[in-house]
């Protein structure tokens, strides 16, 4: 007759009673995560690897879900009721008009997480037809009457309003800070912009695979993954001698969380964007991580360039509402261009 050790019985029962009662208790959560429009390879590949991660130290299953689209745009529908847990957007000045408008997202929200809720960085970039063949080497050559220039709209754009200011940066320091030379110069740039798409990854598209413009500006992670996904036989990235640093920022959307009972996991979701791991795959998707190990890995890549903030422009509020706002040198430059026709 066979025989069974009671130790072993015991324990093998205790075992089946952990994992079904781990099972009832283990809880299944949704995250929607607004973002823009390039970084949607960087979080389809971020949301795999969260999703493992804290299902291995919780028991929990997470699934996250995505939204692309101008940065201002993205905003916007938050604003109207888009049901986001997180917000990761172009720039700052998008969550503090969701938090100003709506009181969805904490006003010092921005203290929440280091680095100013910042966990990687960009700037802006050329990206050319192969061989550069306009010879297209720096800001000033935008100007020019045989150039055509492709970049989205930044009155629903994160990244055109980078694009924009980081030119206006550029034409500031050429000019000994002449705000009205700056102004012409930013003129004469949209003047050769045949079309202004709502946002980076159309922008991106319109140059790329419909072949329109000389040059594109562009997040410089959007440039070089033209080069990956196209192929650099048909580009060229150019990184001009002075540009912007772009930094988009995280946010839980604290009103939204709350009535799902997402927070903790949100939470969560945004601080290992800062760890290893995450940093890495940061890195591959070419936005700058803040870890500074991995960042010098890469320094094949990103290009050491001279960097001005957007304090040069008094913060974000001060920019936009100079520059983009109704009435702002945005809009008189659009006059003065349509007038000119």
């Amino acid at each position: 007759m066979k025989t069974y050790n009671l130790n072993n019985i015991f324990f093998l029962i205790i075992g089946i009673i952990f994992l079904f009662t781990n099972n009832i208790f283990a809880a299944s959560y949704s995250l929607l995560n607004v973002s823009y429009d390039p970084t949607r390879e960087l979080y389809k590949e971020y949301n795999k690897i969260f999703e493992e991660y804290y299902y291995k130290k919780t028991g929990d299953k997470v699934t996250i879900s995505q939204s692309h689209g101008g940065s201002g745009t993205q905003a916007r529908n938050v604003i109207d009721g888009a049901p986001a847990d997180v917000v990761t957007l172009a720039l700052a000045y998008d969550i503090d008009i969701i938090s100003k408008k709506s009181g969805k997202i904490d006003s010092n929200w921005q203290k929440r997480l280091q680095n100013n809720s910042t966990p990687y960085f960009s700037t802006i970039v050329f990206l050319v037809r192969k061989n550069n063949p306009k010879g297209i080497k720096d800001w000033n050559d935008l100007i020019r009457d045989d150039i055509k220039v492709i970049t989205p709209n930044p009155k629903t754009s994160g990244g055109a309003r980078w694009n924009h200011l980081a030119a206006y940066g550029y034409a500031l320091k050429k000019y000994n800070n002449d705000k009205e030379k700056a102004k012409e110069y930013l003129t004469n740039l949209y003047k050769n912009v045949p079309v202004l798409d709502t946002g980076a990854r159309g922008a991106t598209n319109t140059f790329v695979k419909r072949g329109i413009g000389d040059v594109l500006i562009a997040w410089e992670n959007e440039a070089y993954l033209a080069l990956e996904k196209i192929g650099n036989s048909k580009f060229d990235v150019i990184t001009p001698s002075i540009s912007i640093l772009a930094e988009p920022p995280v946010a839980i959307v604290d009103s939204v969380v709350e009535n799902k009972g997402t927070r903790n996991v949100a939470e969560e979701y945004l601080s290992y964007l800062y760890s290893k791991p995450a940093q890495e795959i940061i890195a591959k998707n070419y936005y700058r991580p803040i870890d500074k190990e991995i960042l010098q890995q890469y320094q094949n890549i990103f290009k050491k360039i001279e960097l001005f903030d957007i304090s040069a422009f008094g913060g974000w509020q001060k920019a936009q509402d100079e520059h983009f706002s109704d009435g702002g040198i945005f809009d008189k430059i659009f006059e003065t261009i349509k007038q000119t026709k």
